[in-house]
């Protein structure tokens, strides 16, 4: 494995990550595709058996569940010293219950102990904002978040999907008060979603924050052909909100970028899976897909991208079929997003 630095830190990182999001236990609020932690644990042994040092999660993943499993597997097959943990706050842990999410002081300094104290650990090494919180001043997060790493509790901190001014208006404020600053932004970039190339990544690459690119396979359509777009269990469930990314007015756009993919890793002799995460690792700015592996042979593929080079001919070849589409930065603003979910089934958890 070769590491890379994340950003402008001196973190090592792998440029493969592994999210969590897939582990939890099914009957703690997760979607019917996640897997318990009998599953799980073979699965984040191999990943760190093959170099693999990143590992992300967050607190509302199956209410706390993926925390616990993910947890207990690290401090059984790995050394912390060696494991970067990453985990998120900002989505409601106790519904209907007030200061039960969000971004507020008491809030951060609530769901920083508490994720501690599920993963089993003293610190985390980036602690993500999951998207804004609409309903907290800016600053009184970004001076919390500041704390918590001052309190050692965090050795980073990043943020996810939200406008690239709203970002940047966040990094400002931070230098503007010596506050610690996101090293890493966690967005929604692949072949069929590439939006983000329009003000977030080059942002990034100006302000030296690396990505770390959340959904890189696409809900699994760019590991198979067009016509089995939904064949994965976590596919065929995701209903409107899998509409919304990336079937709405695209569909034929994006049958030829998969054809593309499948074409050149034919020719390539590799899987597509591979194709499209080799097609990532050419953007700089991307510093770890996070691939939510339910298999050994999905975390081997991603491994195995990392040793392939697609030629500007090929890179040419998968990106001159897409069309401009939906603004997705739409999704990941909280009032919408808190709006979508109210009415997807299984939805929580996005």
């Amino acid at each position: 494995m070769r590491y890379v630095k994340l950003g402008r830190t001196g973190l090592d990182v792998s440029p493969i990550a592994i999210g969590a999001m897939t582990y939890g236990q099914p009957d703690h609020g997760h979607p019917v595709w996640s897997l318990d932690e009998e599953a799980s644990r073979p699965l984040i042994r191999h990943a760190l058996e093959a170099g693999i040092n990143v590992f992300d999660t967050a607190n509302m993943y199956s209410y706390g569940s993926s925390e616990e499993i993910l947890g207990r597997a690290l401090r059984d097959y790995a050394s912390r010293d060696d494991v970067v943990i990453t985990t998120k706050i900002r989505h409601v842990m106790r519904p209907g219950r007030p200061n039960g999410g969000g971004l507020s002081r008491k809030a951060i300094m609530t769901e920083i102990d508490h994720s501690l104290r599920r993963l089993g650990t003293d610190h985390v090494d980036v602690y993500m904002i999951h998207r804004l919180d609409n309903e907290t001043p800016l600053l009184e997060t970004l001076e919390a978040l500041h704390d918590v790493v001052k309190a050692g509790k965090a050795r980073y901190l990043g943020a996810s999907s939200m406008h690239a001014w709203q970002f940047a208006k966040a990094l400002h404020l931070q230098e503007r008060h010596g506050w610690a600053r996101f090293v890493t932004m966690q967005d929604h970039y692949n072949l069929l979603a590439r939006e983000e190339e329009r003000e977030m990544l080059p942002l990034c690459a100006d302000e030296g924050v690396a990505t770390m690119v959340w959904s890189p396979l696409a809900r699994g359509r760019l590991a198979r052909p067009a016509d089995q777009a939904n064949a994965t269990e976590r596919a065929a469930t995701d209903g409107t909100f899998a509409d919304m990314l990336y079937t709405r007015s695209t569909a034929d756009s994006d049958r030829v970028i998969l054809d593309e993919v499948g074409t050149i890793a034919d020719a390539r002799g590799v899987t597509r899976a591979q194709i499209a995460l080799a097609w990532l690792r050419r953007n700089p700015v991307v510093a770890a897909p996070i691939v939510g592996a339910r298999t050994t042979q999905q975390i081997d593929d991603a491994v195995a991208a990392l040793d392939l080079d697609l030629t500007d001919d090929e890179a040419r070849r998968l990106e001159a079929p897409y069309t401009p589409r939906h603004d997705l930065q739409g999704i990941s603003d909280a009032r919408e997003l808190e709006r979508i979910r109210a009415g997807i089934p299984g939805f929580a958890n996005v």
